[in-house]
């Protein structure tokens, strides 16, 4: 097909002329993005192809793939993606290539539990969610390159998902170089006698799929039996199976994380959950903390992203120490309690000890009571503490616990202190056990004063006094910390760390320590919908991974997929019999005989996996040999300054002398390429941890293995902000449904009736007599003006009886369809085109900022569009004008306009780089060819299709096309710069008029035009002028009487 495409574009009337209406909107609209998919108008070649321009710096800008639900796109969707939609534009007219890859993160539980309420399979309802999300991207005209569009359903997809969880499989961390290494070369070393044989020290327990024959003694590799080989081998595996204590929930059929469980139940359908050991896939991403911490100084992102990936990650540096354990006699029992504790030099403030309620010592206590030991309250608490999973139990305000029965003696003071066990205290975080210093610990200090035990003061203020009501938690100096072998008394924080664990381990009962929040990831879901595990089993229990060559292990096409609901955990993998039971040969297991039974691995793999190497994927999607091209993954996410292109900012494309790129000299927010990786990443702020977080850990172990070539994935990471709509509540606070609320408008002149609407639309309204309605609501009305107001089922407007009807409060809220707020993106652009959503979506307020969509304010972006369009278009015929003669304001404020717009969409400012258009639309009467030329380039990309049509009538496509391969306009430096200003002069404070300058006007020349100004000279006749102040650019106030 031609590029010309002129005679599709040429002015065809709709009903209502040649005016920019809804109607020719949609006529333009669509015709356009037929024209863009058949041009390929946003196809961007790789590397390797012949049409490549590598002359070119690139830009990889990425949205947050998006989870296509049943109910489609909300207007709250669509934020994120107008907004990298207008940076791809405008760096694409700025000399880059640019990629801008979609796709669909289509695995997981969601689609799961629809696909069972629906009776239909979920490969069915997804394609169909798939197909609708597409459907309703393309009509916003967003400049994505659709050829690279893929889903994580697709077997060609997740068949490189399996291969990357074999290369993390078959690599282990090396915690001397801190990096992964590939598994046979830690077989090499134990072979070699270059290692330790040994298990893991890194594992806090044994993670493999049993413990080691007893009596087994580490002899040189070579001597030992394969069994032994093959589970010390495991423990460093960095995916291994483990036996894990996980949140299962029956009725769903699979274990959740953490984060899904609130308040005892699952996050989605609030069913019970319980605590229960499984066996279960973990990636050991504990190894990667101090990478993953330290790395986060390399990136530009958000602070609080940061902070809070640091804050998960929790490295904490301390000491441990022992406690030992008293017999009921009082005497040490042989035995020790070892705690973690940042705060060692609070040592002598313990008074009491914390065991988490899954902590050997409390098993010991119930199977062997002592007469102070309430075993029944004690099992009780055990199985309720169970139930909690540990984000719960962490933040739940309220302090419980049970004495143990048992007591150990403080090392420092040698008094006896008890044990008691509670559930804010974690197994998974140190060693499950603390030493409470009441008075130096918020925690600690509750949970004493709930069970009035004794508060021990030994550190105060440098500067003071510590309070009484409450415990001193920060840094001071030591008091009442002193024994016959050391005395931290007076001696600063810092120092008395120092010296307690210095203490410590000259006594061989602690040690310093450094420790970590951050548990293994646990990446097994006993779900259906996900991607299959390429691991297969033996009759003696030990796991093997499927060969590369036959990938993908695909998924059996199950007609039952609902899960039992059962306390018994049964992976719903295990019903597809055939495909569950396979041989060794079969799967490329080539350690086995062929012929040897396995069975499949019945877990799948949980919603993180495919979106956490997707963005590579987008580098190369059709690459059959290798999950991406090396020269494509190179080029894509490697550094600008690696290839020689310096920044990020616009290139001036051939400008001359004298013209200037909109280069913003403060960091630009839309991405700096020097670090590597995507160059620009926008989501939402809800993934600043996990996936992230996943992603980061993924690609690491990429990088360390040499299959990418930087250590990051997302070099810039924005969060555009939540876009809510209004929802009514009442005053006990409860929501109603916004559609069963009612908006009434009241002034003096509507003759005592007030108008009545629907709250969110401008469908029928009525009048209603004011004074009929409750005192509440009828002062609200005189009073304000309006009144939101829900009508009960004996309220007859007809008929006159308002009783029933109750005043609510307007409030803004998330998007729910339980709340009936949720706004379809589908029937704004019906009525107003989607150039006029993007731009009021644009408009509402700063990206990063949460703000409330409210329909009736889009008319101020149509109608701007409506002038923008007149400034080029004669309305009468439909032809460019073309008797408008150069205009020297209007040109130097499209100069002032080119730069303010390149500028603010660098950094991501888009609302005031639409106030700029809007401001230079306003003040502009006429434009000439050139003018409107250089206007349509600087509003293509915030209205694409209008600006394609106006491209187009002017005839200036040419070989290139679309208005969206033309280059940014450039600018003249001088133009931005005022020849004259213009200053306020007051007379004694008070404004009396204004004088035009030169900029460069000096203070004597600026006292003489004041004072010169006639109406000034006309206040001023006859008085003494006494003194006459000048704010340089700004201000002259003259003083007279």
């Amino acid at each position: 097909m031609s590029t010309d495409a002129t005679s599709s574009a040429s002015p065809q009337a709709p009903a209502d002329g040649h005016r920019y209406s809804p109607a020719l909107a949609g006529q333009i609209e669509t015709r356009w993005q037929v024209w863009w998919d058949e041009q390929g108008t946003y196809h961007i070649p790789n590397p390797s192809d012949p049409i490549f321009d590598a002359s070119r710096p690139k830009f990889y800008c990425l949205d947050m793939f998006p989870y296509p639900s049943g109910a489609g796109l909300h207007v709250g969707h669509p934020e994120g993606y107008t907004a990298t939609d207008i940076v791809c534009r405008f760096k694409r007219m700025s000399g880059y290539n640019v990629l801008h890859p979609m796709g669909w993160d289509a695995f997981g539980l969601p689609a799961e539990q629809y696909a069972i309420q629906t009776g239909v399979h979920p490969a069915i309802t997804t394609r169909r969610a798939i197909d609708n999300f597409r459907r309703q991207l393309k009509r916003f005209g967003f400049c994505y390159d659709w050829s690279r569009e893929f889903g994580t359903i697709d077997p060609d997809y997740y068949r490189w998902t399996q291969w990357i969880f074999l290369q993390i499989y078959n690599a282990w961390f090396d915690a001397e170089q801190q990096r992964a290494r590939p598994i046979s070369e830690l077989v090499d070393e134990f072979a070699a006698g270059k290692r330790r044989v040994r298990l893991n020290p890194a594992a806090t327990e044994y993670t493999g799929a049993g413990d080691l024959p007893g009596g087994t003694r580490m002899a040189p590799w070579n001597e030992l039996d394969a069994d032994v080989q093959r589970m010390i081998i495991d423990s460093y595996r960095l995916a291994y199976a483990a036996r894990q204590t996980v949140n299962w929930c029956p009725k769903l059929g699979t274990a959740l994380a953490n984060e899904e469980v609130i308040d005892g139940r699952s996050e989605r359908g609030g069913f019970p959950v319980f605590r229960k050991p499984m066996r279960q896939w973990m990636f050991r991403i504990t190894a990667y903390a101090d990478r993953l911490l330290d790395a986060l100084a390399d990136v530009s992102w958000p602070e609080s992203t940061k902070t809070q990936q640091a804050e998960w990650i929790g490295r904490s540096e301390g000491a441990e120490a022992d406690f030992p354990i008293l017999d009921q006699e009082g005497h040490p029992s042989g035995q020790a309690l070892r705690v973690f504790t940042t705060r060692p030099d609070t040592i002598f403030g313990a008074t009491y000890m914390v065991v988490a309620p899954e902590h050997p010592l409390v098993d010991e206590a119930i199977e062997s009571p002592t007469p102070e030991t309430d075993e029944a309250r004690l099992r009780a608490y055990v199985e309720s503490a169970r139930n909690r999973s540990d984000v719960e139990r962490m933040e739940s305000k309220e302090k419980t616990g049970v004495f143990t029965g048992r007591f150990v003696k403080n090392p420092a003071t040698g008094e006896p202190i008890p044990v008691w066990t509670s559930d804010y205290v974690l197994m998974g975080y140190g060693t499950g056990a603390i030493m409470a210093v009441p008075a130096h610990d918020d925690r600690d200090w509750a949970f004493a004063k709930q069970f009035d035990l004794p508060i021990v003061q030994v550190v105060e203020p440098a500067n003071g006094q510590a309070p009484d009501d409450k415990p001193f938690c920060d840094e001071g100096v030591a008091i009442n910390s002193a024994n016959e072998a050391v005395s931290l008394n007076g001696l600063p924080t810092r120092e008395a760390k120092r010296l307690t664990i210095k203490w410590l381990e000259c006594k061989q009962i602690g040690t310093r320590r450094i420790n970590y929040r951050l548990r293994d990831w646990l990446f097994s879901r006993q779900r259906y919908w996900g991607e299959p595990f390429p691991i297969v089993w033996d009759a003696r229990g030990n796991h093997h991974a499927v060969s590369e060559d036959h990938l993908p292990v695909t998924l059996p096409d199950m007609a039952d997929y609902a899960p039992v609901e059962s306390d018994d955990p049964q992976p719903l993998l295990g019903k597809a019999t055939e495909w569950l039971s396979t041989t060794a040969g079969q799967v490329g297991v080539r350690e086995l005989d062929p012929a040897t039974p396995v069975t499949r691995e019945t877990n799948t793999m949980p919603g993180w996996a495919g979106s956490c190497w997707y963005y590579l994927r987008y580098c190369d999607p059709h690459n059959a040999e290798r999950f991406v091209g090396e020269e494509a993954e190179r080029y894509w996410m490697g550094s600008q300054q690696a290839r020689g292109h310096e920044g990020t900012g616009v290139r001036s494309n051939g400008a001359t002398k004298g013209t200037s790129s909109p280069r913003d000299e403060s960091e630009p927010r839309s991405g700096s390429a020097t670090q590597g990786g995507v160059d620009l990443y926008i989501g939402g702020s809800e993934h600043a941890v996990l996936h992230l977080l996943y992603a980061r850990f993924w690609h690491k172990v990429l990088f360390d293995l040499g299959h990418v070539s930087t250590d990051e994935p997302f070099g810039k990471l924005f969060h555009q902000g939540l876009i809510t709509s209004f929802a009514f509540q009442r005053s006990d606070k409860t929501l109603v449904p916004a559609d069963e609320v009612w908006e009434l408008q009241y002034n003096d002149e509507s003759g005592g009736f007030a108008k009545a609407k629907p709250a969110l639309g401008d469908a029928m309204s009525c009048g209603i007599d004011a004074p009929d309605l409750p005192k509440e609501i009828y002062e609200t009305l005189t009073k304000t003006g309006s009144a939101f107001v829900r009508f009960g089922s004996n309220a007859d407007v007809i008929a006159g009886h308002l009783r029933d009807v109750e005043l609510l409060t307007q409030i803004t809220a998330k998007m729910s369809k339980s709340l009936k707020n949720v706004v379809n993106p589908d029937d704004v652009i019906a009525e107003y085109g989607a150039d006029t959503f993007r731009l009021y979506e644009m408009y509402m307020g700063p990206l990063e900022a949460s703000k409330p969509w409210n329909t009736r304010d889009i008319i101020g972006l149509f109608r701007f569009l409506q002038r923008a369009w007149r400034l080029c278009i004669d309305e009468n015929t439909g032809h460019v004008h073309t008797s408008a003669q150069a205009d020297a304001g209007t040109e130097k404020l499209l100069h002032r306009t080119t730069h303010r717009v390149g500028r603010d969409i660098e950094k991501l400012s888009f609302n005031t780089a639409i106030a700029g258009m809007i401001e230079f639309v306003n003040a502009a009467s006429t434009l000439t060819s050139d003018q409107m030329d250089r206007f349509v380039r600087v509003l293509s990309p915030f209205a694409p299709h209008m600006a394609e049509e106006l491209w187009h009538r002017l005839g200036r496509q040419g070989a290139s096309g679309s208005v969206a391969l033309q280059s940014w306009p450039t600018y003249d430096e001088a133009m931005l710069v005022d020849s004259e200003i213009e200053i306020p002069v007051q007379v004694l404070g008070k404004l009396r008029s204004k004088i035009t300058v030169p900029a460069d006007a000096g203070e004597d020349a600026v006292r003489r035009a004041a004072l010169a100004d006639p109406r000034i000279a006309e206040l001023i006749a006859g008085k003494t002028v006494r003194k006459v102040i000048i704010v340089p650019g700004r201000l002259v106030n003259i003083v007279a009487n």
